[in-house]
């Protein structure tokens, strides 16, 4: 079994290749330089990226590649199941709520205040797609940031090309795409963090093929104003959540699936959150709350390690 843990996307990356053939290694160091072209695709904080030439392009048809192309397809995807919650839009309130910078620089520098008030989030319609020409036109005031879908997608699109060498495991930050059982035939054991206690866990996962992801606001929070504020915003309000949900972790058919899932039933909070993931087929979840209750839906029982 091969590894190689690397940072990319403001994130700490794993990918495992399950091989025991002689150039699994090389393999798997392909993954970093793949990484690092599609951050250079879709990162809205270099300024040189094709994400930032879009942003600074308002009005205009703007010709896409073909990996941005297929990350807004999954925005759109991602506001529709989760009932327009998780939207590329919020690039302007992250700005204004502080977060205008790689986190990195935001713990070491400081976050500037902006007070003034942003306009209201709107949904992805409002920018034009042309499919035959693969552009995509935004509104005056439009800004995208694709945020864990970005880290979704690559976490997905990283594991479909090591597939073909052996089982593979790839966590984007917490956004974990498992390709099917290990070569023994057993899952994949998944380890789900508590965010009260950083060397704890809540529990431990049995994964085949399946995807996981876990948003939480206890890793990207500072304070702003004297109010503390997170990297988790909700469009109804421009601002970061308001939710007693401090991590939820979500499994689900895909790492795509997972990850919308995840913010939607952080932003809707503990127990409106709850009942939303049991409503959704195929999902199930753990979400971890801010007074130390840990709560699981019923078919979270399935992927428990006993």
């Amino acid at each position: 079994m091969y590894r190689i843990e690397f940072k990319a996307m403001g994130c700490q990356m794993l990918a495992i290749l399950d091989s025991t053939a002689a150039n699994g290694q090389e393999k798997l160091d392909r993954v970093p330089a793949w990484f690092e072209e599609w951050e250079q695709v879709l990162s809205r904080f270099r300024t040189d990226s094709e994400l930032s030439c879009l942003n600074r392009s308002p009005n205009q048809a703007v010709s896409v590649s073909p990996t941005l192309w297929e990350v807004f397809r999954a925005a759109q995807t991602a506001e529709q199941r989760s009932g327009s919650l998780v939207t590329p839009l919020v690039y302007t309130a992250l700005v204004t709520a502080g977060y205008d910078r790689s986190f990195d620089e935001l713990v070491e520098n400081g976050t500037p205040v902006n007070d003034h008030e942003i306009p209201a989030i709107g949904v992805l319609e409002s920018v034009e797609l042309d499919l035959a020409a693969r552009t995509l036109t935004l509104p005056a005031g439009a800004r995208l940031d694709f945020g864990g879908v970005a880290k979704g997608w690559a976490a997905n699109e990283a594991v479909n090309r090591l597939k073909a060498y052996g089982p593979a495991l790839v966590d984007a930050g917490g956004d974990i795409a498992v390709s099917g059982l290990r070569s023994d035939g057993q899952p994949w054991p998944i380890e789900i963090a508590d965010p009260m206690e950083p060397e704890g866990a809540l529990a431990m996962l049995k994964l085949g093929r399946n995807g996981v992801a876990t948003s939480g606001k206890d890793y990207r929070h500072w304070m702003q104003n004297g109010k503390a504020r997170h990297h988790i915003i909700d469009p109804r309000t421009s601002a970061p959540a308001d939710t007693d949900v401090l991590a939820a972790t979500v499994v689900a058919p895909s790492v795509l699936e997972a990850e919308t899932a995840a913010k939607t039933a952080l932003i809707l909070g503990g127990d409106e959150g709850l009942n939303w993931l049991e409503a959704q087929r195929g999902l199930a979840g753990v979400l971890a709350l801010d007074d130390g209750e840990v709560l699981f839906s019923r078919r979270m029982d399935q992927y428990l390690w006993s």
